[in-house]
């Protein structure tokens, strides 16, 4: 393992435990980060403004999130990195995960939601995605769930994945008419 990974993932995690207020907003972050931010956009489906463009905004973001956790999945039948606490390596201050530390799906999560926003022009709230995306991501490192290049691991596919369907799903194509005219 990098020491500058075991460094920075060891002086993250090391602040664990130290303030109780700090811990539970870190927790609340790591356990509640990514369904919250599901609902915030799914809750943008019935937004008056552009209403087309915004949920063709919308579809790219759930397209994202969920290409990029399938990504994780192909990355998970090669590599098998044992998380951090198993390893001796960090304190955990929640409950354990069964499944390997690379790469994070709350970071891929997070980062693919943001990114799709951003791509997508919509820049105030993707930068309000990506600051939550960020304190989600520092989160997992900080409860002691991952090592910091398996969240930046995370964040780079779901990153990718929002490239890949700001390159593929066209904004009024057939398709996309079809799918925002719902409702």
């Amino acid at each position: 393992m990098d020491s500058f990974d075991l460094y920075l993932t060891q002086a993250l995690n090391g602040i664990a435990g130290q303030n109780s207020t700090l811990d539970l907003l870190m927790a609340g972050a790591s356990t509640w980060g990514v369904p919250v931010l599901v609902l915030a956009v799914a809750a943008q489906w019935w937004w008056k403004l552009d209403r087309r463009h915004h949920r063709h905004i919308l579809v790219a973001t759930g397209l994202s999130f969920i290409l990029g956790l399938a990504i994780n999945q192909l990355i998970l039948l090669f590599v098998h990195r044992i998380r951090p606490y198993d390893a001796g390596i960090t304190h955990l201050i929640v409950a354990p995960s069964a499944d390997p530390s690379f790469p994070s799906d709350h970071a891929t999560a997070t980062a693919a939601i943001a990114a799709a926003f951003l791509l997508k022009g919509a820049r105030r709230v993707g930068l309000l995605f990506a600051a939550a995306a960020l304190w989600v991501i520092i989160s997992r490192v900080y409860i002691g769930t991952h090592y910091v290049t398996d969240v930046i691991g995370g964040a780079a596919t779901g990153v990718a994945a929002a490239l890949i369907v700001h390159a593929l799903y066209r904004e009024g194509t057939r398709l996309d008419r079809a799918v925002t005219g719902i409702i």
